[in-house]
């Protein structure tokens, strides 16, 4: 049995790591955390957990799940009422079986290795593009982490390429939901969804009228054992697979560039090996990984990390500590490109695991070679702006200079 250490300096490593200041760099937090106890527990009473094994515990266990939509009128009645609520709660992202089950086997159907394999040309040619117009000082994020993953996912979902920018300050509004719900932030993260959710209701009965090759057709068309994605549910996965598709990569190619520019020698290892992608995206993402941390809730009275968890409580699991384990990983705040079985958690685990994780791969093994291969003289022009938001972790510019 694990006894839950109550430390006042853990609870104002947690506090830090709310702020801007702490977000900067959290992993000496983290650390720390890990070092007075495995097992925090938070003001909000949440279980916090920051070792690797714990982490993967948690994403497997299944008695431990998302908040169950008739719960969430306990915590906001009004919540159905809410589009930005209402797109996330009855999405895949945010359900439990038996509907999660059935939504993800629907997708699936679809979104399959093959359909994200047959996009590779279409990719290294969107990264030679984008590529071919970078010269002097730019901001990576404007000129290649953004406008990459949102034709990617764009191109895949059907949408036609002149409406697909419009999308970056939409679904990061939208999202805002996904850290903390409040009236401020509802009143803009409404109106986002709702026009997102516009747009895509419009898209898709345009695709069940004229079907073609891209995704958003066949999920109109997929069918399994019978059953057939609503409408409701078709324009929700088609919101989701956008937001998804283009927030967390953007943030894994500025992470991972970042990493890179302040670790010369592994950048100029991939430089010289670009056979070396595979590795290096894995090594990039478990050192600095988008998603920071996941949060599930207790349906029954279960154990985790040896502590006994009551039905309804809630359990944080922070990935980006227990990528950086060293029970897990050997020398962990070191960046390794070549390090053997560097598997991260980013992706989350278990029946949750990302859906869109071989895409963000692909995307990342294409990209980051090319972009070091094309500028030998690559290196930061100022300081990288850094994303205010604990459970994702990017940047809102990262100004480099090419050459």
């Amino acid at each position: 049995m694990t006894d839950i250490v109550e430390s006042l300096e853990a609870t104002t490593l947690l506090d830090e790591l709310t702020r801007l200041p702490g977000r900067e760099d959290p992993y000496p937090l983290y650390r720390r955390l890990r070092e007075i106890s495995p097992v925090v527990r938070a003001g909000d009473g949440a279980l916090v957990l920051t070792r690797h094994a714990d982490c993967v515990a948690t994403t497997r266990h299944p008695k431990l799940g998302h908040l169950p939509s008739h719960m969430m009128e306990f915590v906001r009645p009004d919540w159905a009422d809410h589009p930005a609520l209402h797109q996330l709660f009855t999405s895949v992202l945010l359900s439990n079986p038996p509907d999660h089950t059935r939504l993800r086997r629907l997708v699936s159907s679809s979104f399959t290795a093959r359909r994200v394999q047959a996009l590779r040309p279409r990719i290294a040619q969107m990264v030679e593009d984008l590529l071919e117009q970078m010269s002097g000082e730019v901001d990576f994020v404007q000129a290649l982490g953004f406008p990459l993953p949102v034709s990617v996912i764009g191109e895949l979902l059907g949408i036609p390429e002149p409406d697909r920018a419009q999308f970056q300050t939409l679904v990061r509004d939208w999202t805002q939901v996904l850290e903390v719900i409040t009236p401020e932030v509802l009143e803009t993260a409404d109106p986002a969804a709702a026009t997102i959710r516009e747009y895509l209701a419009g898209l898709t009965a345009e695709r069940r009228r004229n079907p073609g090759d891209d995704l958003i057709s066949a999920l109109v068309a997929a069918e399994e054992d019978g059953e057939k994605l609503t409408e409701d549910e078709l324009v929700t996965m088609a919101a989701l697979l956008f937001a998804a598709g283009f927030e967390t990569t953007t943030n894994l190619l500025g992470n991972g560039l970042v990493a890179l520019l302040r670790n010369p020698d592994q950048l100029e290892s991939l430089r010289l090996q670009p056979g070396l992608a595979t590795s290096a995206v894995e090594e990039l993402l478990r050192f600095d990984t988008p998603v920071q941390l996941l949060t599930r809730v207790a349906w029954d009275d279960v154990e985790i990390a040896g502590v006994p968890v009551s039905g309804g409580e809630r359990i944080v699991a922070y990935l980006g500590a227990g990528n950086r384990d060293p029970e897990r990983f050997a020398d962990p705040d070191r960046l390794d490109l070549a390090r053997p079985d560097n598997a991260p958690l980013s992706f989350g685990g278990g029946i949750h695991f990302c859906l869109g994780a071989p895409l963000a791969r692909l995307e990342a093994q294409l990209a980051i070679p090319a972009l070091l291969a094309r500028f030998p003289r690559l290196a930061l022009a100022g300081d990288p702006g850094r994303r205010d938001s604990l459970a994702i972790r990017g940047y809102t510019s990262i100004p480099i200079s090419v050459g």
